[in-house]
C-alpha cells in the first residue's frame, strides 16, 4: 500500500449531500459524475478526495477508504494467498484497476492503481 486514493461515503439525497459537503464544510468540487452518480471533493491541497456515491445506483455501498498500489492484479493475488476475500474479481475503472474487501470487522476497503492513466 503506497499512500491513500480516495474515500468513499454513500448518500441518500446527492443534494442534500452536495449542499453539505460544500456549504457547510466548505470543501470544493473536484468532478461529478451525475450519470454514475458520484460527486468527489477535494480536502486541502490533497490529492486524495471524499467521493459520494448515489445509495439510489450503488445499493450495497458503504462507506470505504481505497489505497494506491502499483499493481492491483499483483497485490490481489498477494493478499488472496493470505486470505482476503474479495468482493469481486478486480474491475476496470477509469483511472486503471480496482478491487475491494472487507477488513475482520466488516470495514470495507480497497486497492487501485493507475495503469489506465493518461500520461
Amino acid at each position: 500500500m503506497k499512500s491513500y486514493d480516495n474515500f468513499f461515503l454513500p448518500a441518500d439525497d446527492m443534494e442534500v449531500a452536495e449542499k453539505y459537503y460544500s456549504e457547510i464544510l466548505g470543501l470544493s468540487i473536484k468532478f461529478k459524475f451525475e450519470n454514475i452518480g458520484m460527486t468527489a471533493f477535494n480536502v486541502g491541497k490533497e490529492e486524495p478526495a471524499i467521493i459520494l456515491k448515489d445509495r439510489r445506483i450503488y445499493a450495497d455501498m458503504k462507506p470505504t477508504i481505497w489505497f494506491t498500489v502499483d499493481n492491483v492484479m499483483e497485490e490481489y493475488e498477494k493478499l488472496l494467498k493470505k486470505g482476503v476475500e474479495f468482493l469481486s474479481e478486480p474491475f476496470k475503472i477509469k483511472t486503471g484497476m480496482a478491487a475491494e474487501f472487507c477488513d475482520p470487522f466488516g470495514n470495507r476497503l480497497g486497492i487501485t492503481d493507475y495503469s489506465g492513466a493518461q500520461k
